[in-house]
């Protein structure tokens, strides 16, 4: 699975466990709510600013998205 995919996937579960919808995520953060549905399906990479936009609204540091990312890269290498 890409990191992509799983940064998408992360995003995701964090935005749904705030009980925000992808439009209110998308409007507190300064994105468009289309590239948040890009950025949750795997196809788009964020940016940086985008990161630290995103962990900015969810009440979450930039650094905690990245270590879940991570986390999970590292599980699918091994599971694989």
């Amino acid at each position: 699975m890409s990191i992509e995919m799983i940064f998408g996937q992360q995003l995701r579960k964090i935005r749904e466990e705030r009980k925000l919808s992808q439009e209110e995520l998308a409007f507190r953060a300064k994105l468009d709510r289309t590239y948040i549905s890009l950025l949750e399906r795997g196809k788009r990479r964020p940016t940086l600013n985008t990161i630290f936009a995103l962990a900015a609204q969810l009440n979450i540091k930039p650094s905690e998205i990245v270590q879940l990312v991570e986390g999970e890269v590292h599980n699918s290498i091994h599971e694989s």
